[in-house]
């Protein structure tokens, strides 16, 4: 496998100092292919080394700086809008992922990028909370009646909602895995152990625990990985912020078992280990990896490639078969083989016809069995 000094330098800023202009080349373009840029100038300037980096990356890393704390503005003024607009309906704001962080101002947030801002509501909550946004200017846009049904049938969160105006973008949830997946976890028990900010009241994060196993079923059922190692930086920022906490590990543990999501947090603690060099305890590593199974060093092989910046600098001969493989096992977990078939058939006719999926009321769907 390749040598990667975007990786050497993530798992230690130091490295900077012994960095050729060669390698500031390499990092630079991998670092923004990853959607990591701001966030390793951030960590840079944390330790005092941004001035040392010569001029020319120096200037590409100070720019994405910039455009991070922009968007870092930018993000917490939706976030108000989102609250403003949920307050006349009584529905709490929960964030997830990019947004959550965001507003709870944790350090992982420095130059974290992000396209859109996700929410989790009960099931039994979405038409009040989606007919609230589009009231409040945020609308789904055009979208085909076999699309809306899709996502309102199959997965866990609806259209994308985007705001008439300003642009933003709503993912709304009710779950943080598809209906369809395996073992989908209760999102009730998520949304119970919800903590409200201090500083913004009305607005809720997941608790610790399921912050991080989010994070985890989210990178490792997913498909595209282009944002792959941003994501797999957001874990390891969040176990080493987590981690400190007494009882944590313990609690981790126990919320992987209740919300099913034990192999995805194996993957997740196997990664960050092995790729960022996270510090997790040693019984924590041998409790999960037996959650592996035999696939496990297979898993390693596809993911410690899939998970790099995806660029042909970063890239070996294995990594294109890497990346399919994992995008084949991310529908197959998302879906039972019956539904799978059927809408993997309708997407290749469009493709293969180049018709327009043109909004009818006549498509229809399979039944779900």
């Amino acid at each position: 496998m390749k040598t990667d000094p975007l990786l050497r330098l993530m798992r230690d800023t130091s490295e900077a100092s012994r960095l050729t202009l060669g390698d500031w080349d390499q990092i630079i373009r991998l670092a923004r292919v990853a959607n990591v840029l701001a966030r390793l100038a951030e960590d840079l300037a944390v330790a005092g080394l941004l001035e040392a980096v010569p001029q020319g990356p120096r200037d590409h890393l100070i720019a994405a700086r910039l455009l991070g704390r922009r968007q870092r503005m930018a993000g917490l003024t939706e976030i108000e809008h989102v609250r403003d607009a949920l307050a006349a309906s009584k529905l709490p704001t929960v964030l997830l992922k990019g947004g959550a962080y965001l507003a709870a101002n944790l350090p992982l947030s420095r130059g974290r990028m992000f396209g859109d801002i996700d929410l989790l509501f009960r099931r039994q909550d979405l038409p009040e909370a989606e007919s609230t946004l589009i009231l409040h200017g945020w609308n789904s846009g055009a979208v085909s009646d076999y699309d809306q049904r899709y996502y309102r049938e199959w997965m866990h969160e609806l259209p994308p909602l985007t705001h008439l105006k300003r642009h933003s973008v709503l993912d709304v949830h009710h779950n943080i895995l598809p209906s369809t997946a395996r073992h989908p976890p209760d999102a009730k028990l998520l949304l119970e152990q919800a903590q409200e900010l201090p500083d913004m009241p009305g607005v809720f994060v997941l608790c610790p625990a399921d912050m991080v196993l989010h994070s985890a079923c989210h990178l490792f059922h997913e498909g595209e990985l282009g944002s792959g190692l941003r994501d797999l930086s957001d874990l390891d920022r969040l176990l080493r912020h987590f981690g400190k906490q007494d009882g944590f590990w313990a609690m981790l543990s126990e919320r992987a078992g209740l919300l099913h999501l034990r192999r995805p947090l194996c993957y997740a603690i196997r990664m960050c280990t092995e790729m960022l060099d996270t510090p997790v305890p040693p019984d924590i590593v041998r409790e999960l990896r037996r959650f592996g199974g035999v696939r496990l060093p297979f898993m390693d092989a596809l993911y410690q490639r899939a998970l790099r910046a995806d660029h042909p600098l970063a890239d070996d001969r294995w990594t294109a078969l890497a990346r399919w493989a994992l995008y084949v096992r991310a529908h197959w977990l998302r879906m039972p083989p019956h539904l799978l078939a059927a809408h993997l058939a309708r997407k290749a006719w469009f493709r293969w016809t180049g018709m327009p999926e043109y909004p009818t009321n006549e498509e229809e769907l399979p039944a779900r069995n």
